[in-house]
């Protein structure tokens, strides 16, 4: 994979960058024309992360999140001293918005307000094309060589745009369907076979109202499965081009939305609500980016143990999630202690932890001591995923857009 790493023009070493403003202050400063000295050891970063506060700017509309988010504040400043701040947001576009201010206001190294960020997707396209991260420090941590790189290649490619080590793995997700066994016992494999069973049980199939992130997800894989050449999809859309490329998409939902809940006039808001329905008898199936969700409703007896869960036969749109660090963090070593601890497998292991979390690890188990591997379960729960579909990269970040916007133009 071809590295293209932006350029962030400011007179600090490479040192002061990856150290943060602590470290930095004793440090030469050099031009940023002049060579760049090596990386420092692990060992020399964790010292100067010792007694940083990391002020971690996180989504925090999901209590379990927010609890293993304190398990994990507790752990870092144990093992590490690094304090780690969770700062809870309800959008990742607003912390883009503020960092980029902060670099129109003329915002040095070390003297940002944000020093680690839950992100992916436009926000990481966003931030990357306009040089507001940290120089490449994600695959020189530690624990990233027991990251799945080969059989999870979003981890180094966020919805087709390259990390270049700019990000770190957090976690995984892929687009998935779950239903009650009892009412669906064949469920659909593709999006072929899902336009079928609407025709044979209307309007007891929806998706959620676009722009919620899972209606999108469900749209672009009825893109993927309908566009002529999904090459295309890798790239930004041109205008020229995006009716033509879309419109098999279009012919697609023109023929499903009759056979919807209420004739495709309406859609439930969230996925919260298409699951409520289903599990009410009122839909046949639901759908979520976790596919461990179904496993957690059914321990949390939100759902009955009947419910199964799957993924389409030839595979489904499945991403990464990651932590960044942007350029001007005052905490840029406690941020990489950080990042490096959610890559550790006790880390990963409580975050796939249905009881704490249930998000699906980026770390390949093979690679693993054995103790450490047995920190993860060998069997399916009732309600996972009994055999994972291939992973299919998300679409580029830029189709996101318009493709929102045609949907919304058409059926709202």
């Amino acid at each position: 994979m071809p590295l293209n790493k932006p350029s962030i023009q400011h007179p600090f070493t490479r040192r002061q960058w990856l150290l943060g403003a602590g470290a930095a202050t004793a440090a030469v400063a050099l031009p940023s024309a002049m060579a760049q000295p090596a990386p420092p050891a692990w060992a020399t970063l964790e010292k100067a992360a010792r007694g940083q506060t990391v002020h971690f700017n996180a989504w925090a509309g999901s209590e379990p999140t927010n609890a293993y988010l304190q398990w994990v504040a507790s752990e870092v400043l144990t093992a590490h001293g690094v304090k780690l701040e969770h700062v809870k947001i309800t959008d990742t576009a607003d912390v883009v918005k503020r960092v980029r201010a902060e670099k129109a206001a003329g915002r040095q190294p070390g003297e940002g307000t944000v020093d680690l960020v839950w992100i992916n997707g436009e926000n990481f396209a966003a931030m990357k094309r306009d040089n507001l991260l940290l120089a490449p420090w994600a695959e020189a941590l530690p624990n990233f060589k027991y990251v799945d790189t080969v059989g999870k290649p979003t981890t180094r490619n966020d919805f087709s745009v390259p990390t270049d080590g700019l990000e770190s793995p957090w976690g995984m997700a892929q687009f998935t369907l779950f239903a009650d066994s009892k009412r669906l016992p064949q469920p659909p494999q593709s999006m072929a076979e899902l336009l079928a069973l609407a025709r044979r049980q209307p309007g007891r199939i929806s998706y959620p109202r676009l722009p919620d992130f899972t209606g999108t997800t469900f749209v672009k894989q009825a893109l993927l499965e309908h566009v002529a050449d999904v090459g295309v999809l890798t790239k930004p859309p041109v205008a020229a081009d995006f009716a033509k490329v879309t419109a098999p998409l279009w012919q697609f939902l023109d023929a499903l939305h009759p056979h919807l809940w209420r004739g495709g006039k309406q859609f439930p808001q969230n996925p919260a609500a298409v699951r409520q329905m289903m599990t009410d008898g009122e839909l046949l199936l639901a759908l979520t980016f976790n596919p461990n969700e179904p496993a957690n409703e059914i321990a949390a007896r939100r759902l009955p143990a009947s419910v199964i869960s799957w993924q389409f036969a030839k595979g489904t749109i499945g991403n990464t999630h990651f932590v960044a660090i942007p350029y001007n963090a005052k905490a840029a070593a406690g941020a990489q202690v950080v990042a490096n601890f959610l890559l550790s497998a006790k880390a990963q292991a409580r975050k796939a932890d249905i009881k704490h979390w249930g998000d699906p690890t980026v770390l390949d188990l093979t690679r693993l001591p054995a103790a450490e591997r047995a920190l993860f379960p060998s069997q399916p729960l009732p309600g996972q995923v009994a055999n994972s579909a291939p992973t299919l990269p998300e679409p580029h970040a830029a189709w996101v857009e318009p493709v929102e916007k045609e949907w919304t133009k058409r059926y709202l």
